[in-house]
């Protein structure tokens, strides 16, 4: 009986069973990893990320806009202290809002100066978990 024991055992007292499955389990994780990375992206909602797109609207501080609807010209001061201090700055346009983002980082400090007032950025659009967003976002002149 001992010599049927040994043969599922090492020399060195370690299970033969144990290190199969460890290596099969390794294998199947290193395996799979690439699949699982390709179901994750296909799960991100996209809106049209590729083509750049125009949008004409009022510029508003996002913490008052969606606490309280504040907007326009009367809640403008306000707006551009909550934008100039960091707060998340969107743009509001035929019913839509979107946060506006430059090019990987924030434009509070271009926006502030036009919070309660319209103005038209180009930039490209995405979406995540309903959020819409405007992305290298960048001003428009006219």
């Amino acid at each position: 009986m001992d010599r049927i024991l040994l043969m599922f055992y090492f020399s060195d007292g370690t299970s033969k069973l144990l290190k199969f499955t460890v290596a099969v389990t390794f294998s199947a994780a290193v395996a799979l990893s690439p699949l699982a990375l390709a179901a994750e992206e296909s799960g991100k909602e996209k809106l049209d990320a590729t083509s750049e797109k125009t949008v004409t609207g009022e510029i508003v501080d996002l913490m008052c806009y969606t606490d309280h609807s504040a907007s326009g010209e009367k809640h403008a001061s306000c707006a551009a202290k909550c934008i100039k201090d960091g707060g998340p700055v969107g743009i509001v346009s035929d019913g839509k809002v979107y946060l506006v983002v430059g090019d990987h980082k924030p434009m509070n400090d271009q926006l502030s100066e036009y919070a309660g007032k319209t103005v038209t950025l180009k930039g490209k659009m995405a979406s995540k978990g309903g959020l819409a967003m405007l992305e290298n976002a960048e001003i428009v002149k006219k």
